[in-house]
């Protein structure tokens, strides 16, 4: 009963652990205002917007077009800005038109920003999408054909303002630490992936009876845990640059679809294990995997070569925060626990079963394009 009530609380989540929704604003200098270039993917509207017309599953250049002042008006009404003070208004000013990024198709939104005075800084407030989907971003560029650095607003700092006199290192580096930090905290299979290599860092498995014991003392969990993240931590970093720098490159799906595999694999590892004090080896090999996934975080960043490298670290340092964060709160909990039956049964195997269910449910739906319901 204990694993079906945690079995009702995590399945839910197979819902949330798609690449993050994210929209792509540029923002030129152009006289005391600004011109906007606005990607917003069709996948985004079509949920608050019913663009596909009739329900065919495939949204047409006609249909698009017939509603083009609905997604323009939608998009605009979720964006403010203002300078010294006063408001730059938004107008639209081109007909909107598609492209694509790595996950698919955007509508382009062109626009004006009327500023009453030359502005020295720029305020920005984004709302898209949050009220549906917490996990969106909005990746905003201000500066000479958007490519100044990108500043990455969420539902939890949605509000920033921009100098128009450029942006120091130590700034794009905090904004990189914090979009690391956010990854890991809504990267839910990063999460589960990590909660299935911590859970048995409190157990061992007797040699004799083969069943999982408490570990005798909280230093042989640290060791284990410290191990286990730094394996992880190495692995996904040597991809995450080698990804980030262009020298390696794979498909989106084949990436999404085996980090869905390595939750699985470390999952059952808890329930049929093959590996007990060694899992560190099993954390670096899929560590490479996640390395990818989160070079595509960057991918669509589209950033300057010159501050690639500030970026890589400050992202990475993000991401390690995060995981620290994590295991700070679970393994003291964990040791307290180790010793108890809901511990060994329900939270260690129990639940490592669930998290290699809803596992399987990401790898049917990334792999496959098979959408698993459980509601």
């Amino acid at each position: 009963m204990k694993a079906l009530a945690l079995a009702v609380l995590l399945l839910p989540l197979a819902a949330l652990a798609h690449k993050p929704s994210d929209s792509y604003l540029h923002l030129d200098r152009a006289g005391d205002g600004f011109t906007g270039r606005w990607d917003v993917a069709l996948r985004d509207l079509e949920e608050v917007l019913v663009l596909d017309a009739d329900g065919d599953g495939a949204i047409t250049w006609s249909e698009l077009r017939a509603r083009q002042a609905d997604v323009a008006g939608y998009a605009l009404a979720r964006l403010k800005l203002s300078a010294q003070g006063a408001g730059c208004p938004l107008s639209p000013d081109s007909a909107l038109r598609v492209v694509r990024h790595s996950d698919g198709a955007y509508a382009v939104v062109g626009f004006t920003a009327a500023c009453p005075a030359v502005p020295v800084a720029l305020d920005v407030d984004y709302s898209l999408l949050f009220d549906r989907d917490p996990q969106h971003r909005g990746i905003v560029r201000v500066g000479s054909d958007g490519a100044g650095e990108p500043l990455i607003l969420s539902a939890t700092r949605h509000t920033a303002r921009v100098s128009l006199e450029g942006l120091s290192p130590w700034r794009r580096f905090g904004q990189m630490v914090h979009s690391g930090v956010e990854h890991i905290w809504a990267g839910v299979d990063h999460l589960l992936f990590l909660l299935a290599l911590l859970l048995p860092s409190v157990l061992r498995r007797d040699s004799a009876t083969g069943r999982w014991v408490p570990v005798t003392d909280f230093a042989s969990a640290v060791k284990d845990v410290v191990k286990v993240v730094s394996a992880f931590t190495l692995a996904h970093s040597l991809t995450l640059s080698a990804a980030s720098l262009g020298w390696v490159s794979l498909p989106s799906r084949l990436v999404e679809s085996a980090i869905a595999a390595s939750v699985i694999v470390a999952a059952l590892n808890n329930v049929f294990p093959l590996m007990d004090r060694t899992r560190w080896m099993a954390a670096f090999a899929l560590g490479l995997l996640h390395g990818f996934g989160f070079a595509s975080v960057l991918a669509d960043l589209e950033l300057p070569a010159g501050s690639l490298a500030v970026t890589l670290f400050g992202f990475n340092v993000g991401v390690e925060l995060g995981q620290l964060a994590c295991v700070a709160v679970f393994l003291p909990l964990a040791y307290l626990l180790r010793g108890t039956p809901v511990y060994r049964r329900a939270l260690l195997v129990g639940g490592s079963a669930v998290i290699a269910l809803v596992a399987c449910a990401w790898f049917a739906e990334r792999a496959f394009g098979v959408g698993v319901s459980f509601t």
